[in-house]
């Protein structure tokens, strides 16, 4: 894990916050509620826009955009937002603030809650990859051998079949899994286009030596199928209402 230093607390209104950048040029939002500190991504997950611009009334931030809500504690998602907020843990030393980034596999929901041995195995399986703007992670009919965790950067979709295609509406945050087919029978071939915004750190794991790993451990297989389940539900869903 690494430390980084934000800002000072003294820089940050009551009940206020303020975006700035960490030290190796992560761009975040710093919150204050009451005696506590808290360190979410910078943009809103929906399009972009500069969180600090939105509306902060002590407990609840509110995108002035398009009136996405999250939980300041938790950023956790609430009414019409379909996504929470990255976080990132602060740590308070004086006036100082800090925060410690983890890696992306440990911020992948898809694998909260598995054992730590099975987790540990696939993290020996990740091999990392670093990704230019405008390249492409996968196109259109390639073989899907392997799944991707997003550790940094941004990755915009576009869905297909046959002649037809559509962007899906969605990016993904630091943790999200993409690329699932790999993870799926009878799923062969890529019906998508993954491509890389801006440059971008990325994980690549094998999808058929990750089902091994599950299998041996069932109780953490199907932890993961039935995120798998809810994580292709919500982006299908989210897709197709756009």
């Amino acid at each position: 894990m690494n430390k980084r230093f934000v800002c000072s607390r003294a820089d940050i209104p009551a009940n206020g916050m303020i975006q700035r950048e960490a030290e190796g040029g992560l761009n975040l939002l710093v919150v204050n509620a009451g005696n506590d500190y808290f360190a979410y991504q910078a943009l809103c997950p929906h399009q972009d826009v500069p969180l600090c611009e939105g509306l902060f009334d002590g407990a609840v931030l509110t995108c002035h955009q398009h009136l996405w809500q999250w939980d300041i504690r938790t950023g956790a998602a609430m009414g019409l937002a379909e996504a929470p907020l990255e976080s990132f843990p602060v740590e308070i030393d004086g006036d100082s603030i800090y925060v410690v980034s983890q890696g992306a596999l440990n911020a992948a929901t898809l694998f909260t809650g598995i054992s730590d041995a099975t987790l540990a195995a696939i993290t020996a399986l990740a091999k990392k990859e670093e990704r230019p703007a405008g390249s492409i992670c996968y196109d259109f009919g390639d073989p899907a051998d392997d799944f991707f965790v997003l550790e940094s950067g941004r990755v915009e979709f576009l869905l297909g079949r046959d002649e037809r295609s559509s962007p899906a509406g969605f990016m993904l945050r630091k943790g999200e899994v993409f690329g699932w087919a790999a993870l799926l029978e009878n799923q062969p071939q890529r019906i998508a286009r993954a491509t890389c915004l801006e440059p971008s750190q990325l994980l690549r794991i094998n999808g058929k030596q990750t089902l091994e790993l599950l299998e041996r451990d069932p109780a953490a297989g199907y932890l993961v199928m039935r995120r798998l389940s809810e994580l292709i539900a919500r982006y299908l869903t989210s897709s197709g209402s756009r």
